[in-house]
């Protein structure tokens, strides 16, 4: 179980699913284990965040535990998203725990959002990848089949036909080094979001459990800032490609911005903080 998340299902604002897809990852495998360490390693966190005020066990976070894989990825997401759309029918907001990327597209077509908002060193824009349209490297094409565009934070690399088609309108891509001083403005506003956060979107100094790191990342405050803002528009969260070859770094980061989603939109929903008073207190960089 996911720490602090006691809550029964009926009364759940947020359920965390776990989704250990392991498939098409390439390089370095391992995402299947990726639920299971996100858990593990949200163990250390104190319940209280001083930011926001809140407890995370009295937000109404239930854990549905993992939807276990095979080795069909259509029919798993098929089911996957099965479950993730009883969870948005029941006014809750789908937490997802990958996993290879892949598993967003079952988030995405659950939640149906305008916008595709992803944290990912990759464009994911490919057709296919080596033969596979259902590749984790294709994640971000899909959701655009889905969303009416897609918003990529922090990517840095990609083949030539993806920057060909990042080139179109429906497509924004802030690379790493923007991203700090980047803003959203107006572009979310009155728009539902699906927030996507590929953990390698991170500097592999920080995150190096992942199957294909790419350098001169994101800085982990550069990350959680961005979730902070996206939270109050989103209604649906991942976060993926977190494996089991580190010590734990990847993995800790993962669940520490998952709670940093659930504390900034449940103190929206509680009209708490707005997302102008997430900015303002973002601009501090402080540490919680």
């Amino acid at each position: 179980m996911f720490p602090g998340a006691v809550a029964e299902r009926e009364d759940a604002n947020f359920v965390v699913v776990g989704a250990p897809l392991d498939v098409s990852t390439t390089f370095q495998p391992g995402t299947r284990f990726g639920p299971r360490r996100i858990r593990t390693f949200a163990e250390t966190f104190d319940d209280y965040d001083s930011r926001t005020t809140q407890h995370f066990s009295e937000l109404c976070v239930h854990d549905h535990g993992d939807v276990h894989a095979w080795d069909d990825a259509a029919e798993y997401l098929e089911f996957l998203e099965g479950t993730l759309t009883d969870v948005v029918w029941d006014d809750a907001v789908p937490l997802l725990l990958g996993g290879e990327h892949t598993v967003s597209l079952a988030g995405v077509r659950a939640t149906a959002p305008d916008v595709f908002v992803c944290l990912d060193a990759h464009l994911d824009l490919r057709e296919e990848y080596d033969g596979n349209p259902l590749s984790h490297a294709c994640v971000t094409r899909h959701a655009l089949e889905v969303a009416d565009e897609a918003i990529v934070l922090g990517a840095r690399t990609g083949s030539e036909s993806e920057w060909q088609r990042a080139g179109r309108e429906d497509v924004t891509v802030v690379p790493p080094e923007s991203v700090g001083e980047w803003n959203f403005g107006d572009r979310l506003a009155d728009r539902e979001v699906y927030l996507s956060v590929d953990i390698d979107a991170v500097d592999p100094a920080y995150a190096p459990g992942t199957g294909t790191m790419e350098p001169f990342g994101l800085e982990p405050r550069e990350l959680r800032d961005v979730v902070r803002e996206v939270a109050p528009h989103a209604v649906g969260f991942d976060v993926v490609e977190v494996n089991d070859r580190d010590d734990g770094q990847a993995a800790t980061l993962a669940a520490k911005v998952c709670r940093e989603f659930v504390f900034s939109r449940a103190a929206v929903d509680d009209g708490g903080d707005s997302e102008d008073g997430d900015a303002d207190d973002t601009s501090l960089d402080t540490d919680d």
